[in-house]
């Protein structure tokens, strides 16, 4: 909070400095001093759209850390490479934007790429966001798993959710929980798991259903699902406010995880866009790794007033 308003005062400072240079500019009739305070004034007024924009995540939790998780679903291998391909988009971006990350858990595919993936991607304003990219998520591309090398389309399933802190409520009954250990996968041979550490819980409820497998003892395993758990248990109910209050105002809402919000569009022609916003590029290969913001910006825009 401190760095905040240290942050308003020294915009505030910047615009008084420059009011009082415009003054001495005026009365010397110097042109070269009003120029580098236009070029200041510019600067002071970018900064403060780049500010103003930060309000717009004002959520309870916009600047908590996330739980990124992708799920593999119609299209077979392409989808479960399609699961590997966003993985990484992610990855880049959270690292371009100076964010951490841990996979939590990772199930990869038969032939290729992951069923499902979960990553942890800590820092201020990490969940407000990547909530912007909740959704369908859609592929068109020519398969590299088809012989025939054909056009095939595929889809995956951003889910994102808040990492909720220890202080926050969120009622989880022992008796609601379904907790079941096994042997986590690993590459075969000698570092095949003799014990069982990985731990899935089904919140029976609900019927959500998390696992981790990636961490070294079944106790670790464990507090990291039952977090993950906590976090799909809250935006579950963020959803439902939603829906409800879209319901009272006559906006009609598709019911479930079926809204397609991107398309990734790489034949016939290379075209990204997001069918949300009308936000597109042609540039696929910048997106992919991980120049995504503009996307999320173009999302986060049409939030204002909601």
């Amino acid at each position: 909070m401190k760095g905040e308003a240290e942050l308003w005062q020294a915009l505030e400072r910047r615009v008084t400095d420059a009011l009082e240079l415009l003054e001495l500019a005026e009365a010397d009739e110097d042109e070269a001093l009003v120029q580098g305070i236009e070029t200041e004034a510019a600067r002071v007024e970018a900064e403060l759209a780049r500010q103003e924009f930060y309000l717009i995540l004002s959520g309870p939790h916009d600047r908590d850390s996330a739980i990124l998780a992708l799920h593999a679903g119609a299209g077979g291998t392409d989808a479960q490479d399609f699961v590997g391909i966003l993985m990484r988009m992610y990855l880049r971006w959270a690292e371009q934007e100076g964010f951490k990350t841990e996979v939590l858990d990772a199930l990869r595919g038969q032939e290729a790429g992951y069923k499902s993936v979960t990553i942890a991607v800590r820092g201020t304003l990490a969940y407000g966001y990547l909530k912007a990219e909740r959704g369908v998520h859609r592929l068109v591309r020519l398969s590299p798993f088809d012989e025939a090398h054909r056009r095939h389309t595929s889809f995956v399933l951003v889910e994102v959710m808040p990492e909720i802190s220890d202080d926050i409520e969120i009622d989880l009954n022992p008796d609601d929980l379904k907790i079941d250990v096994f042997k986590a996968s690993g590459a075969g041979g000698q570092h095949v798991q003799k014990n069982s550490t990985a731990v899935r819980i089904v919140h029976e409820p609900t019927g959500i259903v998390v696992q981790c497998q990636n961490e070294r003892s079944q106790s670790q395993n464990k507090d990291v699902a039952l977090k993950i758990l906590r976090g799909k248990l809250y935006d579950l109910e963020q959803q439902k406010q939603e829906e409800e209050q879209a319901r009272l105002k006559g906006k009609h809402i598709s019911a479930g995880w079926g809204n397609q919000i991107r398309s990734y569009v790489l034949h016939p022609y290379h075209m990204i866009k997001d069918l949300r916003t009308g936000h597109e590029t042609g540039n696929s290969a910048a997106v992919l790794d991980g120049d995504i913001q503009g996307f999320i910006d173009a999302y986060l825009q049409t939030t204002i007033g909601e």
